[in-house]
């Protein structure tokens, strides 16, 4: 089942998305990523970026996680920056890839900021984008 619902905080606008911890549906969060970047005006190259950190990230926990498992998607929405929280149920004794490795390399090149936990059997990959100076 897909989910998307919007609740305002304080500051920043968030938007939940659950999708099935399926490649075929990732998709649906590069799409949802692409709209809020651009709702920000990021950059199309910026939005781009974006979009291929959060596949990325998607894939990096799809490896490990549960069979038939939801992966949870948190957008945070702020007046410059997007904040993008990827979660997953993993299998036992499940790792992430080292921070040195590629897969790390290509997220901290493509976002702002990038971090991961994992944390009672659930994996989460963090991301911050900020959109260049001079809009």
């Amino acid at each position: 089942m897909t989910q998307l619902t919007g609740q305002p905080t304080t500051d920043d606008d968030v938007v939940h998305l659950t999708v099935p911890a399926d490649g075929g549906y990732l998709g649906v969060l590069r799409t949802a990523t692409a709209g809020l970047a651009a709702r920000l005006q990021f950059a199309l190259d910026e939005i781009e970026d974006l979009r291929i950190a959060v596949d990325e990230a998607c894939a990096m926990l799809l490896a490990i996680a549960h069979r038939g498992a939801e992966l949870d998607c948190r957008f945070a929405v702020t007046e410059d920056a997007l904040t993008v929280e990827v979660t997953v149920p993993t299998v036992p004794g499940a790792r992430l890839p080292a921070e040195s490795s590629f897969a790390w390399k290509v997220l901290t090149a493509l976002t702002t900021s990038a971090s991961a936990s994992a944390v009672d059997g659930r994996a989460t990959i963090s991301l911050l984008t900020r959109r260049a100076s001079g809009w």
